[in-house]
């Protein structure tokens, strides 16, 4: 009893020690077990054996209590080391194949061990290392040094939890006390290391040791529990979107309230988030017609055009009777061939729905070419003739010909072109224009043509 107080009183100052260097970012591991000392497999006479020999002969060679009987706290170094420090007590009562009369064993053990968990999988549940070391030994009232050799594997559970399965080659320094392998089988428990911010999240493993955080984020903060870490959140105490950075948009109009002067109104990238009602490119905020396109010259306001000749009263010499750009805003009496050319390149791109006389929709743009045209030469006036290809009966195309003709009469009438200055006549296929036994050469000759009178 003598010698198992002072076992366990180096082993108090030992710990004592290794807690005052303790690291505090490194963890430690508590292992509690129980131990076997086997004194046959050395390499000695009988009654002890060859070395390794019946090594795993529990029943015959291997001294155990049957109660825990090891304790050890280890912490780790860096790079991979660990130093351990160990204390273990057992009964003697087999040396080899000879009986022992119950003599006491007392043990205190230090070593430095590596671990090769990193080499096999990093962070893995299965963790092998070697150790050396040295350490005292007691049997009965005779005690000596050894050194010790160490072989063990750490099978990890849990970030916290495991077993440990050791043993120990133990060759002694004085003749009187045997060599001899001693195993040891416990529960491993790591605890240990720095939280300064106290997220639950070690310092080591904290990319923001100093301010409290998650775990998602490796320990940093985000402060307006939007999903998005502080650091990469250009709006940390505001929730937003991921899309902006972690900013809001409150109009949902995909600008972030922070570059957004209307962040109250769904509006245009272009207008910096503010709407244009008009759709005149002036902010509805800066548009005095904010319904009324209008240039931003006459704050979002139209121009006016009092004859509606298409040219503005600011720009107009006769802003009260339709003219020309020409002629700067006044009429002309009777149109140039250039004039006439454009009505009859228009005239020809007007698009029919097929053996009818109603307009394709792409039409209408054309037409409202033409009657703005026409209504540059209010004393001028137009014959409408239409044309056909030969494909089908000359009596049928005679026919078509005349409506498609009329049906543009009858829309310029309807947009405000006196029906007095027009005439529609249609021609069929009498006229063409190139050869109808080739595709384009119909296609040139389905045409309207429009002629001053």
């Amino acid at each position: 009893m003598k010698n198992l107080s002072r076992l366990f009183f180096v082993l108090l100052l030992v710990l004592s020690f290794n807690a005052n260097a303790q690291d505090s970012n490194n963890p430690w591991k508590f292992t509690l077990g129980a131990n076997a000392v086997d004194l046959y497999p050395v390499g000695e006479d009988a009654p002890r054996g060859e070395l390794f020999d019946e090594f795993f002969n529990a029943t015959d060679h291997w001294n155990m209590l049957p109660s825990l009987s090891s304790l050890s706290v280890s912490r780790y170094i860096e790079s991979g080391f660990t130093f351990t420090a160990a204390g273990s007590i057992n009964e003697i009562s087999k040396i080899g194949d000879s009986s022992a009369d119950d003599l006491s064993y007392y043990a205190l053990d230090g070593n430095v061990s590596y671990s090769f968990q990193d080499a096999i999988k990093k962070n893995g549940w299965l963790d092998p290392y070697l150790g050396v070391g040295g350490g005292y030994t007691w049997i009965d009232d005779i005690g000596a040094g050894t050194l010790n050799g160490t072989f063990g594997i750490n099978f990890w559970f849990s970030d916290n939890i495991g077993l440990t399965a050791q043993t120990s080659y133990k060759h002694a320094f004085e003749d009187y006390l045997p060599t001899h392998w001693q195993h040891t089988l416990g529960v491993a428990i790591k605890f240990g290391g720095k939280d300064t911010d106290g997220d639950g999240i070690y310092d080591k493993n904290d990319a923001c040791p100093d301010v409290p955080g998650l775990e998602a984020f490796n320990g940093c903060p985000d402060s307006d529990n939007d999903g998005i870490e502080d650091s990469k959140d250009d709006c940390p105490n505001e929730a937003g979107l991921a899309e902006f950075n972690g900013c809001p948009d409150g109009d949902s109009d995909g600008i972030a309230d922070k570059d957004d002067a209307c962040p109250t109104v769904a509006g245009l990238k272009a207008l910096a988030g503010c709407p244009d009602a008009d759709a005149d490119g002036v902010a509805d905020k800066d548009d005095s017609c904010p319904n009324e396109k209008g240039p931003s010259a006459n704050k979002g306001c139209p121009w006016p055009d009092t004859d509606g000749d298409g040219i503005l009263d600011k720009d107009d010499k006769c802003p009260n009777e339709a003219g020309t750009v020409a002629n700067n805003g006044c009429p002309e009496v009777k149109p140039t061939p250039e004039v006439v050319k454009a009505l009859n390149t228009y005239a020809r791109s007007i698009l029919f729905d097929t053996g009818k006389a109603s307009f394709q929709k792409e039409t209408d743009n054309v037409l409202q070419a033409m009657v703005v045209i026409f209504k540059e030469y209010p004393q001028a006036d137009f014959a409408i003739e239409g044309h056909t290809d030969s494909v089908g009966s000359k009596s049928t195309n005679q026919a078509l010909s005349g409506r498609r003709a009329n049906a543009v009469r009858d829309y310029l009438i309807a947009n405000g072109i006196s029906a007095a200055r027009l005439t529609a006549n249609g021609f069929g296929e009498e006229f063409p224009i190139a050869s109808n036994k080739t595709r384009n050469g119909r296609k040139e000759n389905r045409r309207v043509e429009v002629k001053l009178k």
